[in-house]
């Protein structure tokens, strides 16, 4: 109790700390913010244009931009008097850049490319807009080693405007080779000596570290996760800096960035639309990290794996648009530097509703007038809760490419759209690209998927009203018992406190967000160091005594052996010749096997196995999730007895300690009725 006393004294401490930081650095004056209203832009300088022989220069009054050129790299930012925010390293490339990570089917191996242009062209110059184009072209001829796709990547600056836009088309021609994608991105290295405070929401900013304490540090299980030995702020000893602590779901990865005390300047990654990410709303990826480093991920495999990788075949046609981004600076002078995190959520809300912009140039950017709408209303109909229709109240609703139900998960090389219902189950999906879609959605409190079972093709211009559909969640039976709740996490479930030697001191203030702690794995051991978990129904708490993540047991000298779970249930009478229904809905899965047997732990005759599962990684990552599952396991009644019952929940993959699942939720039916 007095250690956990402590560490509170010393969260609400830190805290203070972060906050006199900023304000003992502030300086005085009279403008509050730099940004610009849209009144002000007429009273804004014209933008200025400036061509050298390797660079270009965009300077609109407020934020003054260098690309080199062909290349189109960012490599200098001025903006309130700082001539560079960007890192001062020698290698200008590694400033301000688009990357991607890929690969070639046949020699598979990753490989990196910046998208250095070989064409640069300037798509407009006027007093109110310049658009820049920087291309790269696949050219066998020249470089048959070199990106299998044709990238334009273009910049945007407007008058009066505290920042610009960025935003790449990437195009895959039939004549090009296969090619495999795996991570897209646009990344910015920030000046180390001026921004050392990070936001990327309310309840998530603090002081970091730089990139010199973390080489200083120990290195943990993994490269990205470091323990602070020697930083040089004295209050972030001791604490494990990782920058898979700091993902967020699309749906929320909305503003993200970086606060200078001295001089009060904010650098903020503005993503408006989740048009062009991949694998829906609930994704998850990095924000902002230790560097300082600020980026916009468009694609990745992080927390599902492979599967999320972009196949692209020989003779495949294939072209996408990914943003734009908005970059956006502000700046304070009577305020506290905290303020700027308050301006950045206001310009991220106006970003928003001015989605889709009505500046970028390209012909494969659509405007809002050459997009469609959806409407309708969603409703949930399981009669083992109520004869009526229910309403589904904050339902996730979307539209997908075409595919099987679910598919929208690992759904990669088109566009989604997607919202939550009401409380009266009504949806309304604006800004639809012109495409052939499936209408896709999930329930929270309903286990499963749904599907429309008709196409959607959106034209331009197109309103299509579905009026009322009707989900039908998987349901076999009356609820005996259910373990969790069926929201695709496994947040609900006992978040062991971390090793008191590895904490991240953000995360012990945020207990809501506890799981993102270093090392919980290695918790369930020191919980269970001899008999694994038993869970036992009516008497066990799903909220006290159920582990968030079903992992591997560390027996010593880095060994790590499979874990059996048991629930223990009672049943009053049989119906032998029933089939009862155990759902199993799982949250993440990580180079897993999950094994289910019935009243009889044979090692080598399970009931029920899913098989080698999962590339999800979420384990390791903090993710809390990473890609639904659902099974759905057939019980014949003759396997139950009378009294008390037990079912094993086996993880059988052993070896490692990333190597579990997480639960969403678990039910146990009785058979069902026939209409």
């Amino acid at each position: 109790m007095e250690m956990v006393c402590r560490k509170r004294q010393w969260g609400w401490l830190y805290g203070i700390v972060f906050h006199l930081f900023l304000l003992a650095q502030c300086t005085v004056g009279s403008q509050r913010f730099s940004k610009k209203n849209m009144s002000d832009v007429a009273d804004s300088p014209p933008l200025q244009l400036h061509r050298w022989d390797d660079y270009v220069v965009v300077d609109n009054g407020i934020v003054n931009i260098t690309f080199s050129t062909p290349e189109g790299m960012v490599i200098a930012i001025q903006y309130n008097g700082v001539d560079n925010i960007l890192e001062q390293s020698d290698v200008e490339r590694d400033r301000g850049y688009w990357d991607v990570v890929w690969s070639k089917p046949e020699h598979p191996g990753d490989i990196t490319d910046r998208f250095e242009g070989i064409h640069f062209s300037v798509v407009l110059e006027d007093e109110d807009q310049v658009e820049l184009s920087f291309k790269k072209t696949y050219n066998p001829s020249l470089n048959k080693n070199g990106l299998r796709l044709n990238v334009d990547k273009r910049y945007i600056v407007l008058r009066g405007i505290s920042g610009f836009y960025s935003y790449s088309i990437f195009e895959h021609l039939e004549e090009h080779p296969a090619i495999v994608l795996y991570q897209g991105r646009i990344v910015f290295r920030l000046q180390d000596d001026l921004f050392r405070y990070m936001a990327v929401s309310d309840d998530r900013q603090r002081i970091m570290p730089t990139a010199e304490d973390r080489k200083r540090g120990q290195p943990l299980d993994y490269p990205e996760a470091v323990l602070l030995t020697n930083p040089s702020n004295t209050f972030l000893k001791g604490e494990v800096d990782d920058k898979y602590q700091y993902s967020c779901e699309n749906k929320d990865n909305r503003v993200h960035g970086w606060i200078s005390a001295d001089p009060a300047i904010g650098f903020w990654m503005i993503t408006p639309s989740d048009e062009f990410r991949t694998a829906g709303p609930t994704k998850q990826d990095l924000t902002s990290h230790a560097g300082p480093i600020t980026l916009s991920m468009f694609f990745s495999t992080h927390y599902a794996g492979i599967s999320l990788g972009i196949r692209l075949g020989e003779g495949e046609s294939w072209k996408k648009v990914f943003g734009p981004v908005f970059i956006y600076l502000n700046s304070v002078e009577d305020e506290s530097p905290l303020e700027l995190w308050a301006d950045a959520k206001e310009q991220m809300l106006i970003e928003t509703e001015s989605w889709p912009y009505d500046f970028p140039l390209s012909e494969d950017y659509p405007y809002a007038h050459e997009r469609g709408i959806v409407s309708g209303r969603l409703l949930v109909r399981d009669r083992y809760i109520n004869d009526e229709l229910m309403t589904a109240g904050s339902a996730y609703v979307g539209l997908a490419a075409p595919g099987d139900v679910g598919s929208w998960q690992t759904e990669n090389k088109g566009y989604q759209f997607w919202t939550q219902t009401d409380d009266e189950g009504y949806f309304l999906l604006e800004d639809v690209r012109v495409g052939n879609y499936s209408l896709y959605a999930w329930v929270p409190g309903f286990i499963g998927d749904y599907k429309y079972n008709l196409f959607i093709n959106i034209r331009s211009g197109s309103r299509i009203k579905l009026g009322e559909l009707e989900y039908v969640p998987p349901r076999n039976g009356a609820t005996i018992w259910e373990i969790g709740i069926p929201d695709r996490t496994a947040a609900e479930f006992y978040v062991p406190q971390p090793n008191p030697m590895l904490l991240n001191q953000l995360y012990v203030q945020n207990s809501a967000q506890g799981f993102r702690q270093y090392g919980l794995w290695d918790r369930y051991t020191d919980e269970y160091p001899d008999q694994d978990l038993v869970y036992t129904v009516g008497v066990s708490n799903y909220q006290i005594d159920w582990f968030f993540a079903h992992v591997n047991r560390n027996i010593g000298n880095k060994t790590y052996v499979p874990t059996t779970w048991q629930i223990l249930f009672d049943l009053e009478e049989i119906d032998e010749s029933g089939n009862y229904t155990l759902h199993l809905a799982l949250a993440s899965a990580t180079t897993a096997e999950l094994q289910v047997r019935i009243n009889n732990y044979n090692p080598t005759s399970p009931h029920f196995t899913t098989g080698l599962i999962g590339q999800d990684n979420a384990i390791a990552r903090h993710g809390i999730h990473g890609l639904y599952r659902l099974y759905s396991v057939n019980v014949g009644g003759s396997l139950l007895l009378q009294g008390g019952n037990v079912i094993f929940l086996t993880q059988a993959v052993g070896g490692r300690p990333f190597r579990g699942i997480m639960y969403d939720y678990i039910r146990f039916e009785q058979p069902g009725y026939q209409d």
